[in-house]
């Protein structure tokens, strides 16, 4: 009985290895192809992330600049003409953008006090951004006070068609008014949105 034992057992060794034999090249094939599916599906979303990550710094400073430039009016009854004179410490030229700001007394049904800031993108790949702040008097009130908005670039330049080197000199992103805040042209493909 023992060398029946034996036989049986080396009969089922012998077949276990038989049917562990691994993939075939077809279900290999079938695997990658659908690892590649997934990767095609999720990369360019991994890729629009860090260009996310590099606009959010415009955003920022942009939004500060209009912050200072609302504070910059409240102390001296103007706007500031250029970054150095709000002091908030944002550097003109990152690696990412450059940063510029205007005040201007301008004729708008009237005359009102506008200050602009601007972030240019430093590469194709990224969207420009635009901030305004308006001196108006809200519609039922009699006090002026200071209006602020920030609006982004639809597309990049490298979507747009635009050359990155006249992109920073955007034409009226914004639609002014004396009883309210600066209002984002969205007039055309490559107009501004707000920002959200």
């Amino acid at each position: 009985m023992k060398s029946e034992f034996k036989t049986k057992l080396i009969q089922h060794i012998l077949n276990k290895k038989n049917s562990e034999k691994g993939f075939t090249l077809i279900e290999l094939l079938v695997v990658i192809i659908i690892i590649g599916i997934l990767a095609a599906i999720a990369l360019p979303s991994f890729l629009n992330q860090a260009a996310k990550a590099r606009q959010s710094e415009a955003k920022t400073y942009v939004g500060s600049v209009n912050r200072a430039q609302q504070a910059y009016y409240l102390e001296k009854q103007r706007f500031a003409d250029n970054l150095s004179n709000l002091a908030i410490g944002i550097a003109s030229t990152t690696a990412n953008y450059s940063y510029s700001t205007t005040g201007s007394t301008r004729g708008v049904t009237g005359t009102t006090a506008n200050a602009y800031s601007q972030a240019a993108p430093a590469e194709p790949s990224l969207k420009a951004y635009v901030g305004a702040v308006n001196l108006a008097t809200p519609t039922g009130s009699n006090e002026a006070t200071t209006l602020a908005t920030v609006c982004e670039a639809k597309l990049p330049p490298v979507n747009s068609g635009a050359s990155p080197t006249n992109y920073d000199t955007v034409q009226e992103p914004f639609t002014l008014s004396i009883t309210a805040a600066p209002v984002c042209n969205e007039t055309n493909a490559t107009g501004f949105v707000p920002v959200q």
